[in-house]
């Protein structure tokens, strides 16, 4: 599992997280929905250590890796809601320039393209490719994480509804695995009873949990108006 504890974030004077307190357990899919500024890309960003917090502590299965860089890439990988790699580098050297990194063999990096269907444009310059497609590869070379905690920030985007729908069966088999995933979204219908848990943020902390199976009904206008409901069970 995974335990954010009093997370405070400023960006150029600006305090963007104000104590953030988040707790994603072990086999679980736990959504982070909340509208465009309230913080959940900023807490992943943290999760992951690419933004160091100015207070509060970042927990994986009670070890603090808050000050320890390495122990981020042992322990968490994450995927961006926009993937981008080098453009003149095709698909399969991303996919193996990866696997290099997590000690991946060839079987588990095929596996990996056609889990995502990118094995069929394994030839073809990332730079070619539309959002959707950079997505896919994003997941795939996330697949090939050895880390226990996958961090995902809005991950089905750019995905059409049958790429969606294998993302997110794809997130329940890794959870079965005893997998902690956090995927953060403003996107309430798509992943209306696809998680086990769902956290509501909004102004750089989380302010209440809500039913993964009734998301629509807490909320019955779009999540970047600010009038809302919170519905707690």
């Amino acid at each position: 599992m995974i335990n954010l504890s009093d997370i405070r974030l400023k960006l150029d004077r600006q305090s963007v997280l104000k104590g953030f307190d988040l707790d994603a357990e072990s086999a679980c899919v736990s959504l982070v929905v909340g509208p465009n500024g309230a913080g959940k890309s900023s807490s992943l960003k943290v999760a992951c250590g690419l933004w160091r917090p100015s207070s509060g502590a970042v927990l994986v299965d009670g070890r603090d890796i808050t000050d320890c860089p390495r122990e981020y890439r042992k322990y968490v990988a994450y995927l961006p809601q926009s993937p981008s790699f080098h453009p003149r580098l095709t698909v399969a050297q991303v996919a193996e320039f990866y696997a290099r990194i997590e000690r991946c063999s060839p079987d588990e990096v095929e596996y990996a393209l056609e889990c995502f269907g990118m094995d069929a444009c394994s030839g073809k310059r990332t730079g070619n490719l539309s959002g959707g497609f950079r997505q896919r590869l994003g997941l795939a070379v996330l697949s090939l994480s050895k880390a226990p905690v996958l961090l995902l920030d809005e991950p089905g985007l750019s995905l059409d509804p049958f790429w969606r729908e294998r993302l997110q069966e794809w997130l329940r088999e890794e959870a079965a695995s005893g997998r902690t995933l956090i995927v953060a979204t403003h996107l309430l219908a798509e992943w209306e009873g696809k998680a086990d848990r769902c956290f509501l943020c909004d102004d750089g902390r989380i302010v209440g949990q809500l039913n993964p199976e009734y998301l629509r009904q807490a909320f019955p206008a779009p999540l970047d108006q600010r009038e809302r409901k919170v519905a707690n069970d």
